[in-house]
């Protein structure tokens, strides 16, 4: 197996390139950006899926078995159209036309998002969407290029749910930050459940479907990260971790009326502490038919336990880290205030 990943620098991407890596698989990181992780420059050749010749080039000389294309625009600004997003649409166009030239690929897995169908909606079949942002969208024709493409090796595509874990690049600086200083609230009553991944399990999925027989994941369309869990157990975890205590939690009534006010401050140019989006994603629902993927796959290998205590090893090792654990505090320690939290894959 001679893996060819394309975005190996990015979140998930440098997980996976990590693990292959360690289990002695050749492995090679085709990424516009140098990897995070220094030990990882070996295996990083520079380039970008918009340059087709290059890219095709790079999978043929490297005699790529497999490919996992995980590279994308995957940022929620709202305030763009889908042709924003070139890597989405003509970037998978030429992994794919990569591909189907290739002589020695055997199978490639394409990366979409959970975000085609918004929170609430269940999906009647694999090609049933309803997207309710741009990002969301420009994933549409990610899969649709996909399957129009049928490209003559095993294929996959795969939908990653909200992924956490070392080297988010988001969570430290700013989620994390909130429940250190304090500015935290959880809604009061039922928790919103979420199927939310540990990026390590992800890359095991990953993995997984790379091995699996082909005629189970041929032309399949599989969502992965975790089993459903309560969002709280989550913020929890990591409010312990971080302050040696539950988050706070505040009467839902007490959060909307903030969210009001929020939405006001926001229409005068302002940036407010809540929206009513941002309440709604704290409330609402956010499942996925991940049961297949996990019956497909096997169990986990990391509980949410363990997932945490990794992702708070890697927070407490960086030299930069806006965000120490309660076990580690230094005296006058500046946080930076960013109260928008995104959860995406890159």
């Amino acid at each position: 197996m001679k893996v060819f990943v394309t975005g190996g620098s990015g979140f998930i991407g440098t997980t996976l390139v990590e693990g292959l890596r360690r289990d002695g698989v050749t492995v090679m990181n085709y990424d516009c950006a140098p990897p995070q992780e220094p030990g990882q420059r070996p295996v990083w050749r520079s380039g970008n899926i918009l340059n087709a010749e290059e890219l095709s080039a790079a999978i043929e000389e490297f005699k790529a078995t497999h490919v996992v294309h995980l590279a994308a625009r995957a940022d929620l600004d709202e305030s763009g159209t889908v042709e924003d997003y070139p890597e989405n649409n003509e970037g998978v166009a030429n992994v794919l036309a990569a591909v189907e030239k290739s002589t020695t690929v055997e199978r490639v897995i394409l990366t979409s998002t959970q975000m085609v169908c918004q929170p609430g909606y269940w999906p009647k079949h694999d090609e049933d969407y309803s997207p309710n942002t741009v990002y969301g969208e420009s994933k549409i024709i990610t899969e649709r290029v996909t399957r129009k493409a049928d490209v003559s090796c095993v294929w996959t595509i795969i939908r990653p749910t909200n992924i956490w874990g070392p080297r988010h690049p988001r969570h430290s600086s700013q989620f994390f930050s909130l429940l250190k200083r304090g500015l935290y609230w959880f809604p009061s009553g039922r928790s919103a459940r979420r199927c939310w991944g540990y990026v390590g399990n992800v890359a095991f999925q990953i993995r997984r479907i790379l091995e699996l027989p082909g005629e189970q994941v041929h032309r399949q369309t599989l969502y992965v990260g975790d089993a459903a869990f309560d969002l709280i157990d989550w913020v929890n975890g990591v409010s312990m971790r971080l302050t040696g205590k539950k988050a706070k939690v505040a009467p839902r009534a007490f959060l909307y009326s903030i969210a009001l006010a929020g939405e006001a401050i926001e229409r005068c140019g302002m940036k407010a502490p809540l929206s009513l989006l941002r309440y709604k994603a704290m409330t609402e629902d956010y499942l996925t038919p991940i049961e297949r993927t996990i019956e497909l796959t096997g169990p986990a290998p990391y509980s949410m336990e363990q997932g945490l205590d990794e992702t708070f090893r890697w927070v407490a090792s960086r030299t930069d880290a806006k965000v120490t654990p309660a076990n580690e505090l230094r005296p006058g320690l500046q946080v930076e205030h960013q109260p928008e939290v995104m959860v995406t894959a890159r």
